[in-house]
């Protein structure tokens, strides 16, 4: 197992080959001291065993899958699952993988570029992607990039699975979040979408407006009103530092796990969308290119 920082003045960024896995995100508080704001394991080796997906490149199909698989030009594809649910690509999708490390940058702006090949059927998905993934620092932000190509018709939906953990506290509930978000989408017991879109109005998941997390927890697909300029925002008073997300995608998923305290950001096309043809086309078409572009700004509140 490889391990790779980089660093600018104010960010340092720990990747890992396996599971190209944020192990280490370190950023200034309002202090100036530095604060790891990304949960995970000071062995490497733990990830090995981790079940929570902690920093970790999720694909070929973020979020979950229904029906145990897709319809795709008139063909079915089976898919691994539990209970009839495909979960972040399979029984390891790409979290488990060893990704090739392609170039490291130490200069102005620096970055980290990791590959990964995805085999014509590997988890049941067809076509041959090729996968790139890049992490690039500049200034206070981190830039995570990632790229498809294949040669078959296949659905992708890629993301990271950082949970953040903005001070040194035992709970979330005194968080600011703003979601600019009007809508989430309508999911069953399973977490499985049904194909409608619930407004947030006069319920638990109207973050219009920054407020307290309180004891909402989140497992939930918000509908992203579009565009690099559509944000998401989430500070701690306690350490000072603020967070903003910015993503070409049209999904957020919101998660807070019951397990630790902390909170991700799934920035992704829809959950189940090749299984709802009226939501955002998850297919790729050989010719051309997949890409999930995600900004993760830091910043300071008083």
């Amino acid at each position: 197992m490889n391990q790779i920082t980089i660093r600018n003045s104010f960010i340092s960024l720990t990747v890992l080959d396996y599971g190209a896995i944020i192990q280490k995100l370190t950023v200034k508080n309002k202090e100036g001291q530095d604060i790891n704001v990304a949960v995970g394991f000071e062995n490497p080796i733990a990830y090995l065993t981790d079940t929570k997906s902690l920093g970790a490149a999720i694909g070929r199909y973020a979020g979950r899958i229904s029906k145990g698989g897709f319809e795709l030009n008139d063909k079915s594809y089976s898919l691994f699952s539990n209970n009839g649910v495909h979960l972040h690509g399979g029984k390891e999708g790409f979290a488990k993988k060893y990704w090739n490390i392609e170039q490291v940058h130490h200069g102005d702006n620096p970055y980290i570029t990791l590959s990964y090949f995805s085999k014509d059927m590997e988890e049941g998905y067809p076509g041959n992607l090729e996968v790139q993934l890049t992490y690039k620092l500049e200034n206070n932000a981190l830039h995570i990039l990632h790229s498809a190509t294949t040669d078959k018709a296949t659905p992708v939906n890629l993301t990271n699975h950082t949970y953040f953990k903005l001070d040194d506290q035992d709970q979330i509930d005194e968080y600011s979040l703003q979601l600019a978000c009007s809508q989430y989408l309508d999911t069953d017991e399973a977490l499985v979408p049904s194909g409608k879109l619930n407004s947030v109005e006069n319920t638990a998941y109207d973050f219009l407006t920054a407020k307290k997390i309180g004891k909402t927890r989140l497992d939930t697909p918000f509908v992203l009103n579009g565009g690099l300029d559509n944000k998401t925002w989430i500070a701690s008073k306690k350490s000072g530092i603020s967070m903003e997300v910015s993503t070409n995608q049209p999904s957020i998923v919101v998660y807070t796990p019951l397990e630790f305290a902390a909170i991700c950001f799934e920035t992704q096309n829809f959950p189940d969308a090749p299984n709802h043809p009226h939501f955002p086309n998850s297919i790729l078409n050989p010719g051309e290119t997949y890409e999930n572009n995600s900004i993760f700004r830091f910043g300071f509140v008083n």
